[in-house]
Formats: structure tokens, sequence, C-alpha cells
């Protein structure tokens, strides 16, 4: 019976996977087709920049939580910015990420996304302890 559970489990997490996959192809559209607004493309440069560059805000290598925070931030932002944006263009964009085949790979220019977050944390959190 547990040998039944475990590939439906992991099909379903692969399913998701996939899932979480086109719906970044799909807001990748939505930004370069410029559908949405300045401060949904913010979000959504920081959700690609996060979820495609090889460095992470925690790194993988530390025990559940470097693995938990693509789990976790990754679909959080995904989920607000499909909020922010309108059901018709959100449909177009996941159509087209369907039809286009687009392949969104691990890219060091959006390293740059995850440093500056850092460095703009880094100086926040030091204003905060030296006031």
């Amino acid at each position: 019976m547990e040998a039944e559970k475990k590939p439906t489990f992991i099909k379903k997490l692969k399913a998701w996977a996939k899932r979480l996959k086109q719906e970044l192809k799909a807001l990748d559209i939505a930004l370069t087709e410029n559908l949405v607004p300045w401060y949904v493309k913010v979000l959504i440069i920081i959700t690609l920049g996060y979820a495609l560059s090889p460095i992470d805000l925690i790194p993988d290598f530390i025990p559940i939580l470097g693995l938990l925070d693509d789990l976790i931030i990754i679909p959080l932002l995904i989920s607000l910015i499909t909020r922010l944006v309108p059901k018709e263009v959100m449909a177009y964009c996941r159509e087209q990420a369907e039809i286009r085949k687009i392949s969104l790979k691990k890219n060091w220019r959006f390293a740059l996304v995850i440093v500056v977050i850092w460095t703009i944390l880094a100086y926040h959190i030091y204003k905060f302890i030296t006031n």
C-alpha cells in the first residue's frame, strides 16, 4: 500500500513543478510583451531573477531551509503576481507559453537581481541596528 502512494505523490510533485515552470514562462511573456503595469513588472523581474538565478537567498546546501525557500518563495511570488494581473492577460500568456515552447534557464544576469536584493536588505538591517 505504501508503494502505491509514493509514485502518486512523486507524479503530483512533478506535475506541480511543471505548472510552476509554465507560470514562469507565462510571466516572462507578460513582461516582454509589456502587458502589465510597472509595479507588476518589478515583481516579475524579482520572481524570474530569483527562480533563474544560480544564487539563492538561502543556499541549497543548507539542510531543509535551502530547498524550502524555493518551494515557498517562488510559488508565493507567482501567486501574488497572478492576482495582480488581469485573468484575460494571464490566460493569454499561459496560452502563448504553451505555444511558443520558451526555454528558461539559469542565468548569471539574474544573479544581479539577487545581489541587489541582498544589498538592499543588508543596508536596511544595518540602518535598523545602528539607530
